[in-house]
């Protein structure tokens, strides 16, 4: 079972994110989001339940899931998202703290003496490595920040996932 494609790309200057995911036969549908800046601009949903019985399922599903992810990808290039998607400017929230109860319930379950609710922040700062993998450190600033971001050019992204089969 394929669990998914995933790709960050810059499109007019801008990340996007596009994800695709099968929820597998249990729940036979493909969702394919496409973000920016942690908001959705779009989603669709398409749902399989008409093919469960198909001898080679598993190929089907990924080759749905490749088709809806590209299409997502192409109509971004095409320009159909832009009103949506540049009416607004996403923030990024560097080190941003959490703030959190006076009493913590979670703490409270697995502690026998409770909480006294002493922090009211958490720091979740640490939660995501930003530094680059140290096979990555060698290259130049350009090309450390786009490793570091994981960020493609859409057309770049669509060729080289995809293949340039029916563009």
């Amino acid at each position: 079972m394929v669990l998914g494609f995933n790709h960050n790309l810059i499109y007019k200057g801008e990340v996007f994110h596009v994800q695709t995911e099968d929820s597998g036969v249990a729940n036979p549908h493909i969702i394919t989001l496409l973000y920016r800046g942690g908001v959705i601009i779009s989603s669709k949903k398409t749902s399989y339940s008409d093919i469960l019985k198909m001898e080679n399922l598993e190929v089907v599903v990924e080759e749905l899931m490749k088709e809806q992810h590209k299409e997502m990808m192409r109509r971004l290039k095409s320009g159909e998202y832009d009103e949506k998607a540049f009416s607004f400017k996403p923030q990024l929230i560097e080190n941003y703290e959490i703030p959190t109860l006076e009493a913590d319930p979670i703490a409270d379950i697995f502690s026998s003496a409770p909480s006294t609710g002493a922090s009211s922040k958490v720091n979740v700062s640490m939660l995501f490595d930003l530094s680059p993998r140290s096979d990555e450190k060698d290259s130049d600033k350009s090309d450390e920040i786009d490793a570091k971001n994981k960020t493609v050019n859409l057309d770049d992204a669509i060729l080289s996932f995809f293949g340039s089969r029916g563009n």
